[in-house]
């Protein structure tokens, strides 16, 4: 079972596509392993940098770096704040753009979840109503989309 490709795509034969493929531009941006962590503490609802550098375990250096990439790409946004008595510092926030990866980290938890078990287990559930959350692929009209009618189409920008 395989996802379907059509049109220049389906005609390539054997040459890459390098930065026309948007899964190898989206990999630029989010592809390090700190990079998806730093993410996941932002959706957890950590934004100062002392606590996302704890959180995720990695150095100082790494992750500011990180952090910097993912201003610059648009995916996060500082924000400042200040404590009583100390001077104005900023957090990490997700912009419209981070958001829209949420799935994409979701779907990670997920695969991880079920594919590379550990001790524990990270449940995703609707806070509304309890049940499971799942994520799928879903075209437009509302139906759930089988890997094998993903019809994948390329056309030249």
């Amino acid at each position: 079972m395989t996802i379907q490709l059509a049109g220049p795509l389906a005609d390539r034969g054997d040459r890459p596509l390098g930065d026309r493929c948007p899964i190898d531009r989206a990999m630029q941006v989010v592809g390090h392993r700190t990079a998806v962590l730093l993410l996941r503490e932002v959706l957890y609802g950590a934004g100062r940098f002392d606590a996302l550098v704890a959180r995720t375990g990695i150095s100082e250096a790494v992750a500011a770096q990180r952090l910097r990439s993912l201003v610059e790409a648009g995916v996060l946004a500082k924000e400042p704040y200040r404590e009583a008595g100390q001077r104005t510092r900023q957090a990490y926030v997700l912009t419209a753009s981070g958001h829209a990866l949420v799935p994409a980290v979701l779907a990670l938890a997920a695969w991880g979840d079920e594919h590379l078990p550990a001790e524990g287990h990270l449940g995703l559930s609707h806070a509304g109503c309890g049940e499971p959350v799942a994520v799928v692929p879903r075209c437009a009209a509302g139906h759930d989309v089988p890997e094998d009618e993903v019809l994948v189409t390329g056309s030249p920008r």
